[in-house]
């Protein structure tokens, strides 16, 4: 078997693993391998066949991912925790950061809280926005008067 023929199974493999998850992981990788086969129909030495899917994948992943990730992800829809984020919840213990306390309820669930800022603790009843998730704690911020008067109009 040859050199163009192993880079054409490697190409072939690449695009199958990337048919079969869907994930944009190894089409990169194809790319670099039908350059490769190309350089391997010409003569070129293996060393010179290896550099170039190396420096092809690479090359690809660099400036492509960004723009195939933008595309073909825009439909995702968020899952589980991630769909917190942004959503409104119901301080039902007093957060204080520096005493490492407090918790909220969102969609019937009681988390453990935190503010995004040092030094401001929330009283029990406060209505606050999710802005992130660290490890198994919301960051959370009060809500503004003026979001909730935005919110109403």
């Amino acid at each position: 078997m040859n050199l163009t023929t192993i880079w054409l199974i490697v190409f072939v493999a690449c695009i199958v693993i990337e048919i079969v998850t869907m994930g944009l992981t190894t089409i990169w990788f194809a790319g670099g391998a039908l350059f490769a086969a190309a350089a391997a129909a010409l003569g070129a030495p293996l060393w010179l066949q290896i550099l170039l899917m190396a420096v092809v994948s690479l090359v690809l992943l660099y400036f492509t991912r960004p723009i195939a990730v933008k595309y073909f992800n825009k439909d995702r829809v968020r899952t589980n925790a991630e769909s917190l984020v942004g959503q409104q919840a119901i301080v039902i213990s007093e957060i204080d950061n520096l005493q490492g306390i407090g918790q909220v309820t969102v969609g019937g669930q009681e988390w453990s809280a935190r503010t995004t800022t040092e030094g401001v603790t929330l009283p029990v009843g406060s209505v606050v926005v999710i802005r992130a998730i660290s490890g198994v704690k919301l960051m959370v911020e009060e809500k503004r008067i003026q979001e909730t008067s935005e919110i109403e109009k």
